[in-house]
């Protein structure tokens, strides 16, 4: 890197080019880089969603679950199989591991389902492999001044669905709240027997009646030509007409309706809508596909009389917040270097050379990230304000040191090469020892590495860029602006010297006061409970209001109006979204849920503390008795914000699951910042049994007619209004009582019996929702924690339940937020000591000794010190950004010790190892704490800053960093001289002799 600079000088012109031409391409970049809100990550998951509508929870898991967990247990990378079943639906959802092809995973799912046959009335199942490009950019509401008419919501379908379809860079785009129109029978008995016509007879109404049937060609007036028979029953009219029996027709004896058949309900400020999300396409630009439906929604409410097309929400705008926030922040934070340097060297032509490193290092860094397919989001512009400061280190070190030899002698082009190259070894190890801790988070596997990967590019072309700029740009400009620079010599710090001259003689002092600083901390640390990502500064929230399984559907849509009705009228939320029911858009999207749950969207207005209104909305559980009420921050990261931790109970016995539940259960809820438990089991439901006797009757001919008796059939499909439209028999029976259940008759042979003379009723409670671990039963029993206490509570939860004495065949697995923190605290754990093995050797390599990067490698602990002490003084709870901020230390603290040693080998070939640290720690004490000072002023608009949801870059962390390169500046000033010296004790006391023999 030394030939670099004397290059440089030999070639003005082409760096003047090269300076022009990177700025440009820089500003070009980044208006061409694709933006969106995250960047692309697969979710190492496949969901296969099925709908039934009629069936109950146990049918569905018999007739539909079942088969499809058998089909899908042995596809390649599958690690873990759960599944839902409920009333009406059913979910499967499989884990992989994270190496596993997800595209490959998605397709062997796939075909392994299209081979399974399903009952009848259960749709096709979807499978659903999520990523974050299918993240919505845009929620768009349609609204009608007639309300959702079946020709209104047809009109959404047919006209502004595909509009939305056709936009450049939209990739899908679903409808809710649509219509599939079906038409119901609902027989009379008492005209059924006036009229002599069987139930039976109904069933085959339709039968042969509507049918489009090819029958052949033959050669008509000497042309051959196709023939077929059409049979088309067009209206309810029609219907009606149909013949059930001789004499009778099917408006005779039944009620024959059309029902709009509206799959789920869609409500926004208390008024019934449509909604169409839209998702962007890969690699499409987020911020313009928003844009887009911004301009059609407009367009379709001009063009459409009585319909208002809005756009809800955008993440179009949070990309454009979120760009615009993290520049702002990356401009305060050169201001504040600049500000540092300025005051430091007291010098206006130095402090514009040090920082133009920063426009040309970001023009740079954004050319290559476009070049490396990175798009712009949250998690690379965290990056590139996590860099800002760190950008103007090198140069700083390079100017300091041509601005201090410039002090002392003669102004030579010369003078400003051998400066340079002083320095060059030094700003070259500590970055490139940067850039080792910051690439190893690229090597994470799975999700976690998809988010990683962009911030440790974003960093790593950021910091070798600058290296670059200082060892080329700014001693070129040095050598034009400093030529005629009236410069004061800089005397050195003589009391620090002092200082640090009793300390080396003393050294048992300072290095206890750092063991048990550093030992203090880290007790400190490990007693501090570990949180959850707060969610004070969410910008959508989700809440959920769901009831048991056997409340009425009137009931539930009632309940649900009435807490719309309070969410309305709290001030945070911007619009509120209620949603109720399943459709198959949902399901294609993999979002079933219970029929009796009722679900809602918030989106925040600006500067609003969302924790508050979740905690007022909590504070409703009192108002809906039976029911339960959940509301938390919607998350686009995936799960950052839950606080749920969960024990599942698995084996063979269903009375042994319950069992080993209830003692789980009876431990969790004495444990410290446990808010609720409960389990999957808790929803009963009442299920009566007809227990026939095989020797009155046969049981499956018996069930056979108690299901068309009671349950709706489907008998056919017609054409209605261009549409086919289902076509519903309903059950002839209503019963409302367990008497009028017993008094219901079927033909037993020849005669009509009462049930109940063939049959014994009895009743029993049962799940409302069944849930299978890899296509066994099994329980689950959540906790819902104190955000702030999660990583203690799923401690202490893990220690009771090995205590648990558990019955045969039954075993306890913990896992949810406190299993998933741990998961991510060890991969970070992991991947600093190998940062820190990387770093080591990086720093053998550059100084050719095993000694002196090891004496560098104290700097370390003491950053320790420092980031505990700022989350005390803060009262911030540590998450799993604050490991990620003592990850990123690794490779900030360690510079200042390399550009101190650095200097100590040079002085070595010339004086005594003490003289040596004296005269290093003087003379590069002003480049160190300017580095750091202008690393810590950059990153403070991101400790009083609001962070972006879904950004790994975050107060917590900012707070360690700056913590941790505070002490570890101050104090590597001092325990680093006195551990290197240490490890030369011999050859340093040895020295010390000499001189006072001589003396």
């Amino acid at each position: 890197m030394k030939g670099i600079t004397s290059w440089s000088f030999r070639n003005k012109a082409a760096m003047k080019i090269g300076v022009v031409m990177a700025l440009l391409i820089g500003v070009l970049s980044y208006w061409r880089l694709p933006m969106e809100f995250l960047p692309y990550a697969d979710n190492p998951a496949v969901t296969i969603t099925a709908i039934g509508q009629g069936y109950d929870a146990k049918s569905m898991e018999t007739a539909v679950t079942a088969p499809l967990e058998k089909a899908v247990s042995l596809v390649k990378g599958k690690k873990d199989m759960l599944s839902t079943t409920g009333d009406g639906f059913s979910k499967i959802d499989l884990m992989f591991d994270s190496k596993t092809n997800m595209k490959e995973a998605k397709a062997e799912v796939q075909e392994a389902v299209n081979a399974v046959r399903l009952p009848e009335r259960v749709s096709t199942p979807y499978v659903l492999q999520l990523n974050t490009s299918m993240i919505p950019v845009s929620w768009v509401s349609i609204s009608f001044k007639d309300g959702l008419t079946p020709s209104n919501m047809k009109l959404a379908e047919d006209r502004m669905l595909p509009e939305m379809q056709k936009i450049k860079g939209a990739g899908n785009v679903a409808i809710y709240g649509k219509t599939s129109p079906t038409v119901t029978i609902t027989p009379d008995p008492a005209k059924l027997a006036q009229k002599n016509v069987p139930y039976p007879a109904l069933m085959g109404v339709l039968q042969g009646r509507d049918v489009s049937a090819s029958i052949g060609a033959k050669t008509i007036d000497g042309s051959t030509g196709n023939l077929k028979v059409v049979g088309l029953v067009r209206d309810l009219e029609t219907l009606k007409k149909l013949p059930v029996a001789p004499g009778a027709t099917l408006g005779d004896v039944a009620d024959v309706k059309l029902n709009s058949g509206q799959e789920s309900i869609s409500r926004v400020g208390g008024e019934d809508i449509m909604l169409i999300t839209v998702s962007k396409a890969a690699g499409a630009n987020a911020v313009d596909v928003g844009h887009e439906v911004q301009k059609t929604a407009d367009r379709l409410t001009q063009e459409i009389p009585g319909a208002t097309v809005s756009v809800m929400s955008s993440t179009s705008e949070m990309v454009v917040d979120s760009v615009n926030g993290m520049m702002r922040e990356v401009l305060l934070g050169a201001l504040f270097a600049t500000v540092v340097i300025l005051l430091f060297l007291r010098n206006l032509r130095t402090t514009f050379i040090t920082i133009v490193s920063i426009p040309l290092s970001l023009a740079i860094t954004l050319y290559l990230l476009s070049l490396s397919g990175v798009t712009l989001n949250v998690i690379t512009l965290g990056g590139v304000a996590v860099a800002v400061g760190r950008l103007v280190d090198d140069s700083i070190v390079v100017i300091e040191n041509i601005y201090r030899r410039l002090q002392k002698e003669p102004f030579s082009t010369g003078l400003i090469i051998d400066a340079t190259k002083e320095v060059a070894s030094a700003i070259t190890a500590s970055t490139i020892t940067t850039v080792a801790v910051f690439l190893p988070m690229g090597l994470l596997r799975g999700s976690l590495q998809a988010f990683l990967l962009p911030f440790a590019l974003t960093v790593t072309y950021s910091l070798l860029t600058s290296l670059v700029v200082a060892l080329t740009v700014v001693p070129l400009l040095s050598s034009v602006m400093l030529r005629n620079t009236k410069k004061d010599e800089h005397e050195p710090a003589k009391r620090f010297s002092g200082f640090l001259r009793w300390n080396l003689s003393h050294k048992w002092v300072p290095l206890t006061i750092a063991a048990v600083l550093f030992a203090g901390s880290i007790g400190i640390y490990a007693s501090m409970p570990k949180g959850a990502i707060d969610s004070s500064n969410a910008q959508s929230l989700t809440v959920t209001l769901a009831y048991p399984s056997d409340t009425p559907p009137e009931k539930v849509l009632a309940e649900g109006k009435k807490l719309e009705t309070f969410l309305l009228q709290q001030p945070e939320p911007k619009w509120v979204m209620m949603q109720y029911g399943n459709s198959s858009d949902s399901a294609r999207e993999g979002s079933v849920v219970s029929p009796t749950q009722v679900s809602y969207m918030l989106e925040m207005k600006k500067d609003v503390n969302a924790q508050k209104l979740i905690e007022n909305v909590k504070g409703q559980r009192g108002n809906y008795p039976g029911a339960e009420l959940n509301a938390g921050a919607l998350d686009y990261a995936t799960g950052a914000s839950s606080t749920e931790i969960y024990v599942d109970v698995t084996g063979d016995d269903p009375s042994k699951l319950n069992e080993a539940a209830a003692k789980a259960m009876d431990q969790m809820r004495t444990v410290e910042g446990v808010l609720k438990v409960k389990s999957n089991m808790d929803q009963k439901k009442p299920v009566y049994a007809f227990e026939v006797n095989p020797s009155l009757a046969n049981a499956q001919e018996v069930a056979g007619q108690l299901q068309g008796m009671l349950n709706p059939i489907p008998i056919g499909t017609m054409q209605l209004n261009e549409q086919q439209a289902s076509v519903m028999l309903n059950p002839v029976v209503n019963p409302s009582t367990l008497t009028a259940l017993s008094n219901l008759t079927v033909r037993n042979g020849d005669t009509v019996v009462p049930v109940s003379s063939v049959a014994k009723i009895t009743k029993t409670e049962e799940a409302a929702m069944l849930y299978h671990k890899e296509g066994k039963p099994y329980v689950r029993v959540t906790a819902t924690v104190e955000p702030s206490q999660l990583s203690l509570a799923g401690d202490e939860i893990t220690k009771r339940t090995k205590t648990i004495e558990l019955p045969e065949r039954t075993e306890l697995h913990v896992g949810g937020a406190s299993a998933d923190q741990s998961s991510d605290f060890a991969d970070l754990g992991m991947t600093a000591l190998i940062s820190i093995c990387i770093v080591y050797l990086i720093m053998v390599i550059a100084f050719k000794t095993l000694r002196a990067p090891l004496a560098i490698l104290f700097s370390l602990p003491l950053a320790a010190i420092g980031a505990v002490l700022g989350l005390l003084v803060t009262g911030v709870t540590p998450d799993f950004t604050v490991m990620f901020g003592a990850l990123m230390l690794i490779g900030i603290v360690v510079t200042n010790a390399i550009v101190l040693i650095d200097r100590v080998k040079q002085n070595e070939e010339r004086m005594p190892i003490r003289e040596a640290l004296l005269e290093a720690a003087s003379s590069r004490m002003r480049p160190i704490l300017m580095t750091a000072i202008a690393t810590i002023c950059a990153m403070l608009p991101l400790v009083f800053g609001k962070a972006e949801s879904g950004s790994i870059v975050s107060q917590s962390l900012a707070i360690v960093v700056i913590g941790g390169l505070t002490a570890a500046t101050l104090l590597t000033l001092v325990i680093v001289p006195c551990v290197y010296e240490l490890f030369f004790y011999r050859k340093s006391r040895k020295q010390r002799k000499q001189l006072a023999a001589a003396a």
